[in-house]
């Protein structure tokens, strides 16, 4: 077995295969499929993940391994297996797949180290360490010590540790341990003068600790002594300092109170029986957990995890990256201790790589995450989790374009185990499937203290205006925030749109600041007092006259979270308010520094964007009010009905969730809407019989699947001329019976100098359709790399902009 297949880091259609190469004899039995192993390719050395090992290969002339970059597999065989899956289902390239289950610090440039985990006496691993703690790869690899050193990562005395060039460094502390054993530090003890308090509590506690390392904090802490004491021990030679890596832990300042299990409600036990049936079992099985918000879905999840730690299996929860709050984080914590992992894009790329590491070797048992958590590598899976399952965020919007709820699934699937879908508000793909018995449903139409769903009053905006009520805030929620500020009760008020205002304009000749290289306007901010385009990141001074005519007369249309904040400020100078969108919270901790202040009632309005939506759950909020809840109805996407809905139910759900009463304002322009008036009365069902009928008419899932083809160039010629022939190649392959709507230009037709063009497929049944564009792609691989031409392909795109 002296072959290595390997997927090489190149991706592009014609490296997207096996290719193999000689292992050398010193590397024979150590190479495993998943390990990273460098690889010559053409002129380069290229990372490459070997997905197997053979003993004879169709060429003969093969080239030699050069280098491996791990002696255990980052990659388990399950994961192996997805990541074949992964590419063929979204149709992107298989490294492209590998990378996107693995943490950034695992895909950059990195240093290695080999380190011992056995602190015992081992003369053996004395000599093979030349007697310190960690040797450098390329020192083990120059003195020849890595087939012995695999043997003992085998044995469990060694592992490899990454450090991340520029990126991510190992952290290392001081830790103390005593020099002396116990009987000469009783004899010290006695020697000491009574005025050496501090140094007596230390002996007396290293009396107890003889063979244990602590850190500085921690001695201090449990002696009462102080840094310069510890350092007269160590003068003394009571006392011996080293350095040691410790993992970073994003959650070390914060203490967890233990939680216990809660009694379940006649609902909720309801709906736990058949989770933990499955469980007992073994089988798979997809449940779709619908609740409306309060109805406690989460004792359901920290339960049914429960039951599954107790088998000796492991569990992922997923949350939107945007519900990520410390909130939701606090309650695995409290739960389960130092068991869970926590993966998400607010920790450094050094904490996320800590936290992965924990999982890979078995330090911990749950993982709770953002949509890539989905690939922790657990290798006993018991159940998977997607809290809010409904939220687009879980679609990848790059390749490769996965749905976790479709990988979590193909996961559960391999290990016999359940996924549970949680929504109040579900997608209306996965309560279609709950409706043909493809999911199992479960309902809890209770809150979990029997309190009242918030009482939600629909306001005409365009009556306000009628009535001379030009102020962004309806006299009603104005009232409603005086009576919360009088009673001393809490707020939030939402908004989805950051900034000051959604774009400026000259009231003169009409023209609207543009970004000059996308087709959007410009947002203006104006505590940096600039113009910033959200899309490419481009950022310019605000003019004091028109660019067009000249004129003084320009004005600043629509509403954003820093005017808004200006306006409370004005109508209700005593009004503590914490603002929270991007902007406020682009510093790692200042999300849960905020929400720290409102939950401790140092503020009366939570004022935000989408990110307080979610997870949040205050006993003081007793008011929630929707600025404008048009925001994304008239947007050019078929799910614009479902998203507003789903959103202003799960606003509104914030309001009332203890044992004060609720109450919800939305205001709106467009009260007639369905998805506005059906979130008004928290009437899922109603809102799902008029959407599905709205879907049926216009041929778009569940009814039909999509497929979107998107061309993107510098030159509009170009791309017009290109996604043309897409179209009509496409249309010939495709039956009569699939809907191909194009080619025209994207709702955005320009980001970031590039045009865009697309056309989108709609189809109930296409055998040859995944065939067909992996031709279209390879008819055009030449142009990618010579002309700059971009085709990417979304399989269920949920991202229509």
């Amino acid at each position: 077995m002296n072959i290595a297949s390997v997927i090489v880091d190149v991706p592009a259609l014609g490296t997207d295969r096996e290719f193999d190469y000689l292992v050398p004899d010193k590397w024979i039995g150590m190479i495993e499929p998943g390990m990273r192993v460098a690889v010559p390719f053409g002129p380069r050395t290229i990372q490459g993940f070997v997905t197997g090992i053979k003993d004879s290969s169709d060429f003969s002339k093969l080239k030699e391994v050069k280098e491996l970059l791990d002696l255990t597999p980052v990659l388990n065989k399950e994961l192996l297996e997805l990541g074949g899956w992964l590419a063929e289902e979204t149709l992107s390239f298989k490294i492209s797949a590998f990378h996107a289950m693995l943490p950034a610090a695992m895909k950059a440039k990195y240093e290695k180290s080999i380190r011992r985990v056995n602190g015992e006496d081992n003369p053996f691993l004395d000599d093979l360490f030349n007697g310190n703690n960690e040797i450098s790869w390329k020192d083990a690899e120059n003195k020849d010590l890595l087939p012995a050193l695999h043997t003992e990562i085998k044995n469990g005395n060694a592992e490899v540790i990454y450090y991340v060039k520029n990126r991510a460094r190992k952290k290392t502390i001081n830790m103390y341990q005593s020099e002396m054993a116990k009987e000469e530090l009783n004899s010290l003890l006695e020697s000491l003068r009574p005025s050496a308090e501090k140094q007596k509590q230390i002996i007396e506690f290293f009396i107890l600790h003889p063979s244990e390392k602590f850190s500085a904090k921690q001695l201090i802490e449990k002696t009462g002594s102080s840094q310069s004491t510890i350092n007269t021990l160590i003068k003394k030679g009571v006392l011996s300092v080293s350095r040691e890596e410790i993992y970073r832990d994003p959650y070390e300042h914060k203490h967890f109170n233990p939680t216990t299990p809660l009694p379940l409600t006649v609902e909720q036990k309801a709906a736990i029986t058949p989770i933990l049936n499955t469980i007992d079992s073994g089988d798979y099985k997809t449940f779709l957990l619908y609740g409306v918000t309060g109805s406690g879905k989460t004792e359901i999840y920290l339960q049914s995890i429960q039951n599954v730690l107790d088998k000796g299996k492991e569990a992922i929860v997923l949350v939107p990256e945007i519900a990520l709050t410390p909130q939701m984080v606090d309650r695995f914590k409290s739960r389960f201790g130092d068991d869970v992992a926590v993966l998400h894009s607010a920790l450094s790329t050094g904490e996320r790589y800590d936290e992965w590491r924990k999982v890979q070797r078995k330090e911990a048992k749950v993982v709770v995450g953002a949509r890539s958590a989905i690939f922790a590598p657990f290798e006993n899976l018991g159940i998977i989790i997607i809290d809010e399952e409904h939220e687009t965020s879980y679609k990848q919007e790059e390749a490769p374009r996965y749905h976790a709820r479709d990988v979590a699934i193909q996961r559960a699937k391999h290990y016999n185990c359940p996924v549970i879908l949680g929504s109040a508000t579900p997608s209306l793909e996965s309560f279609a499937r709950a409706k043909k018995e493809v999911y199992h449903l479960l309902t809890l139409s209770k809150r979990m203290n029997n309190q009242a769903l918030p009482a939600v009053s629909i306001v005409d905006m365009r009556e306000e205006m009628r009535g001379g009520n030009r102020s962004m805030f309806s006299r009603e929620l104005f009232e409603k925030l005086e009576d919360r500020l009088a009673k001393k009760e809490q707020t939030i008020l939402f908004l989805n749109r950051r900034g000051h205002s959604s774009f400026m304009m000259c009231r003169d000749c009409g023209y609207v600041m543009q970004c000059p290289h996308c087709d959007i306007s410009l947002t203006y901010h104006r505590y940096s007092n600039q113009m910033k385009c959200h899309y490419c990141g481009f950022d310019t001074g605000v003019p004091e006259v028109c660019p067009e005519c000249t004129s003084n007369h320009i004005r600043y249309f629509g509403t954003g979270t820093q005017k808004v904040e200006e306006e409370l400020n004005k109508i209700l100078p005593e009004a503590r308010i914490v603002r929270m969108d991007v902007d406020t919270t682009g510093r790692k901790g200042a999300h849960e520094k905020l929400l720290d202040h409102f939950k401790s009632g140092n503020a009366d309005i939570l004022l935000g964007t989408q990110m307080i939506a979610k997870g949040l759950d205050f006993p003081n909020i007793t008011l929630v009010g929707v600025l404008s809840a048009d925001t994304m109805l008239h947007l050019p996407d078929f799910r614009a009905g479902e998203k507003t809905f789903q959103l202003l139910t799960q606003v509104s759900g914030r309001a009332g969730r203890h044992e004060l009463l609720g109450e919800v304002v939305i205001q709106t322009y467009t009260p007639e809407h369905y998805s506005v008036e059906y979130a008004g009365i928290q009437d899922y069902d109603r809102f799902y019989r008029q959407e599905m009928m709205m879907r049926k008419i216009g041929s778009y899932p569940p009814f039909f699947y999509l497929t979107m083809v998107t061309v993107s160039h510098e030159d509009l010629i170009k791309t017009i001329s290109t996604t043309e022939k897409i179209t009509k190649y496409i249309q010939s392959r495709i039956s009569n019976e699939a809907i191909l709507l194009g080619p025209v230009a994207s709702p955005i037709p320009r980001i970031n100098d590039r045009y865009r063009y697309q056309c989108l497929i709609k189809y109930k049944q296409e055998p040859e359709l995944k065939l067909t564009l992996k031709k279209v792609m390879e008819h055009y691989q030449q142009q990618f790399v010579k002309e700059g031409l971009a085709i990417s392909i979304d399989v269920n795109p949920y991202m229509m902009m």
